[in-house]
């Protein structure tokens, strides 16, 4: 019996551990209706999540929640329910979208360390709010196009020692990257060809590649790949992200109803 890449796809991207249903809503929403005036149709969402291997009622309870927090609001028109994002969630997705889907080429090129006068919770808090990882106290890294605070000592840096890497990448999230990292290797190996996809299969595919990459590109400062360590795959990841999203363009709305 032939192989078919799409099922093979879909297997490797819902085999991991139980997926919070509610962020896989995120993720559908902030790759195919996260501007203005773009939304998904009940019965669309339906086919999607059930794509996806999400039961209906789990897709209705995790979207009760997102209206409670202000991510989701839903119109009914009829019997049919219109799904889009609040201001709140629209804005927070197109935040999120530069670290998202940035290409190899759009990530930082530079880095520098920031020298802080104290060192308090609220400062490191601050910190990495701004996009800076702690390396010491009162001592922090992030890319050179970040705006250090008022008083702070900023210092370009450029070459990077090799063991620089591991004092800020945590492991879990090391780990997590390693493993990102072969299942994109495994989705990239079938050769995934859009023309032989519905586009319901291309948005739940496109969505699933996203929700695994949004989960840990957000975690961490956006830093050249020389200043992080040997083992760390979060460029590879990027890399196959970028290409397996050129390979499956996100379609129309309008082309999820056929």
């Amino acid at each position: 019996m032939p192989s078919d890449p799409y099922a093979n796809a879909l297997d490797i991207l819902t085999a991991t551990a139980t997926q919070r249903v509610w962020s896989v809503l995120v993720s559908v929403f902030g790759d195919l209706a996260r501007h203005e005036g773009e939304g998904i149709d009940g019965p669309v969402l339906t086919a999607l999540m059930a794509e996806a291997q999400i039961k209906p009622e789990a897709t209705r309870v995790a979207l009760h929640r997102l209206r409670n927090d202000d991510w989701i609001t839903s119109v009914k028109s009829g019997r049919t329910s219109h799904h889009s994002l609040t201001r709140t969630g629209r804005r927070l997705s197109l935040a999120a979208s530069a670290r998202i889907y940035s290409t190899p080429e759009e990530t930082a090129q530079g880095w520098q360390l920031v020298l802080l006068e104290t060192a308090t919770s609220e400062s490191r808090e601050d910190m990495e709010t701004l996009g800076f990882a702690l390396l010491a106290p009162r001592l922090y890294i992030g890319a050179d196009n970040l705006m250090a605070p008022d008083g702070a000592l900023a210092l370009p840096a450029d070459t990077a020692p090799r063991w620089l890497g591991a004092q800020f990448e945590p492991k879990d999230l090391s780990q997590d990257y390693a493993a990102l990292h072969e299942r994109l290797m495994a989705i990239d190996a079938l050769k995934l060809d859009a023309a032989a996809l519905s586009p319901v299969q291309i948005g739940v595919l496109r969505s699933l590649i996203v929700h695994g990459w949004r989960r840990l590109v957000l975690k961490h400062p956006d830093l050249p790949r020389d200043v992080y360590s040997d083992a760390w795959r979060g460029h590879d990841c990027r890399a196959l992200v970028t290409g397996l999203l050129a390979r499956l363009p996100r379609p129309a709305l309008n082309d999820l109803h056929d």
